[in-house]
């Protein structure tokens, strides 16, 4: 995720900008980058890291121009440099662009516009943009006008494939800045004689109260004394104009109560970046980034993923899919346990660490001590330039964007989509499984995005239960196979927020001592989602309602006919992955439960977001 800024009007552009980046750096932070334009020229300042480097660069005084655009970047496609920074221009240096989302056809685009004879100077996906505007504004031979310049944004966009904000500026037309997206957030701030853009409210809430949120595949044409509505075939038309009476501060909960709840319902866009290029149907997986061939992983003896918490939980998952797809053996480790226990490391060791921010103390201590044993070590992590990932052999990111909340949510599901993304991209390597089943389960994975989107349009049921239930000082979560690990998050979840007491346990374990701690009233949470452990759970299940439990069930199977006190139908998917989908009530939950108790849900008692000692 990645912030932009843009503004029109009378005012020197480049402090309105640096301002609205300080506001969004939250966004990304590993590079920025301005242009303006002023006597028909574009003039660009881009740096590596903070804003406050682009603040202070030698080069910032030359902007002087009253017309801009702005971004401060969190890594998708390339790494953290003045090259991969925003924002981009065409090689006649005609058009800046910013960009916010992810092109997932960039690879086909570039290869056409190399092609065509058009070269390219960063890593990224953004900067197929301004080369396509300019391809298709070149080979329009009318006359250079402002709808010459628009429809050639638009042919541009419409072979673009993936999500995007963009803003786009041209030398040749000095007046106006063009803005579209598509499944990336965009608002238009109108002010007096000049206008403001913003991937976030807050951004820009210090100079206007009145905004158009922009929908998708909507365009804008903003003057600094006029804005001019398009819809994705350019025909022009109204928008209604929002007065935005929100204080700094829930404004960058984007209109949420919390930042929990934002971060719940950001998981589909999470999913989709996280995914990014690293496949599409019909051809393998790829990660550049790291260097794991074939002849290694089959001299690989035993992979280790060591994390933390809800890291910890990811990594189960991942210990299943790897397992299942791989065929090699997989031991999932708690970091502040590992080194501990001498575990049995060595070159034939490759050890993944999962960590959100890169910093976790624990794991970085595994790291090293596995590095000592001779161990290729593989991060995963949500932060660039983190520790971990700095001192780790290899590092693949996932890209859910910063998470303000102390109880991670997006984080969770990115890593377990991540790990799912990894285990094919092994089998691929080994020929381990079948062709057709890694197919039907990357087209599973490309999918989730939407069913996500499903499983939070449809969330009463979650309330109706949660208040029921909040009263309570006990709780429990039961399932088989990756149902326990998703069992395992859940019941850390409620703790988390809501300060009550939970276990969860593998469902076939109950009768071996569990079970002494159900009695009539007691909440029992259940996920099934394996269609060859639905009898099995089905029967724990039972055990427990005989002796008086209220059950909540999580399922996408067709259940026999039941006595649960709630079922609730997620989508369908491969049972590998559907921890992506049956969590998602489960931090509803816990949610809504914590809600109800007045609790402040974003920074729960004694946690912090990320752990640096040990």
């Amino acid at each position: 995720m990645c912030g932009i800024v843009g503004y029109i009007g009378n005012q020197k552009a480049k402090e309105i900008l640096i301002n609205g980046l300080k506001s969004l750096e939250y966004r990304g932070y590993d590079s920025a980058g301005i242009a303006t334009i002023e006597n028909n020229k574009i003039d660009m300042v881009k740096e590596k890291g903070r804003v406050a480097n682009l603040e202070a660069s030698p080069e910032i005084g030359k902007l002087t121009g009253t017309i801009g655009i702005a971004h401060t970047r969190w890594a998708t496609h390339g790494k953290p440099s003045k090259e991969n920074s925003h924002p981009h221009m065409d090689n006649s240096n005609t058009f800046a662009v910013v960009h916010n989302g992810i092109i997932e056809n960039y690879a086909d685009l570039r290869k056409f516009l190399t092609d065509n004879g058009y070269s390219f100077i960063s890593q990224t996906d953004t900067e197929v943009v301004p080369n396509l505007v300019h391809y298709y504004f070149s080979n329009d031979k009318s006359e250079n006008t402002l709808n010459k310049f628009l429809t050639a944004v638009r042919k541009a966009v419409s072979d673009l494939k993936g999500s995007y904000a963009l803003e786009i500026i041209s030398s040749l037309f000095p007046d106006v800045i063009i803005v579209v997206r598509k499944d990336s957030p965009l608002v238009i701030g109108k002010g007096n004689g000049e206008n403001f853009i913003a991937s976030d409210i807050p951004a820009v809430l210090r100079y206007t109260k009145d905004f158009y949120l922009l929908d998708d595949n909507e365009f804008a044409v903003i003057y600094k004394d006029k804005i001019n509505f398009y819809d994705s075939s350019l025909e022009p038309h109204n928008k209604e104009i929002k007065n935005i009476e929100w204080d700094a501060s829930s404004a960058e909960k984007d209109g949420y109560e919390d930042y929990m709840l934002k971060e719940i319902n950001e998981q589909p866009t999470a999913i989709r970046e996280t995914i990014g290029s690293r496949f599409r149907l019909g051809e393998p997986c790829s990660f550049d980034d790291i260097d794991i061939t074939k002849s290694y992983l089959e001299s690989l003896n035993k992979i280790f993923i060591v994390a933390c918490g809800t890291a910890m939980h990811a990594g189960l998952v991942g210990k299943a899919i790897i397992e299942k797809l791989c065929r090699i053996p997989t031991e999932v480790d708690i970091a502040s346990e590992f080194r501990y226990r001498d575990p049995i490391i060595d070159e034939k060791t490759l050890c993944i660490f999962v960590s959100q921010s890169g910093e976790t103390a624990d794991t970085l201590a595994a790291l090293r001590l596995s590095k000592s044993k001779g161990a290729k070590t593989l991060a995963v992590s949500n932060v660039i330039g983190s520790t971990i990932t700095r001192e780790a052999d290899y590092t693949i990111y996932t890209h859910a964007g910063p998470e303000i909340a102390v109880a991670s949510t997006k984080a969770y599901t990115s890593q377990v989509c991540l790990l799912a993304i990894l285990g094919i991209y092994f089998a691929e390597l080994l020929g381990s499984y079948p062709k057709v089943k890694l197919e039907e389960l990357k087209s599973d994975i490309l999918d989730l995005p939407s069913k996500i989107e499903s499983v939070l349009d449809n969330t009463e049921k979650i309330k109706e239960f949660a208040d029921k239930v909040y009263t309570q000082k006990d709780m429990f979560f039961l399932g088989r196979g990756t149902d326990y690990d998703v069992a395992l998050e859940g019941s850390l979840k409620l703790k988390e927020i809501s300060y009550i007491h939970s276990e969860a346990y593998a469902a076939g374990e109950l009768k071996h001592g569990p079970i002494a701690l159900i009695e009539n009233g007691v909440t029992v949470i259940g996920i099934i989602t394996n269609e060859k452990l639905v009898e099995k759970t089905i029967s724990n299940l039972q055990e427990v309602i005989t002796r008086g439990a209220k059950t909540f069930i999580i399922t996408n199977q067709v259940l026999p006919n039941n006595n649960f006190s709630y079922c609730l139908n997620i989508p369908a998917t491969n049972e590998l992955i559907s921890p992506i989908l049956s969590v998602i009530p489960l931090q509803l939950l816990s949610y809504y439960i914590s809600k109800n108790k007045g609790l402040d849900v974003d920074k729960p008692r004694n946690l912090a977001k990320s752990v640096t000692v040990e």
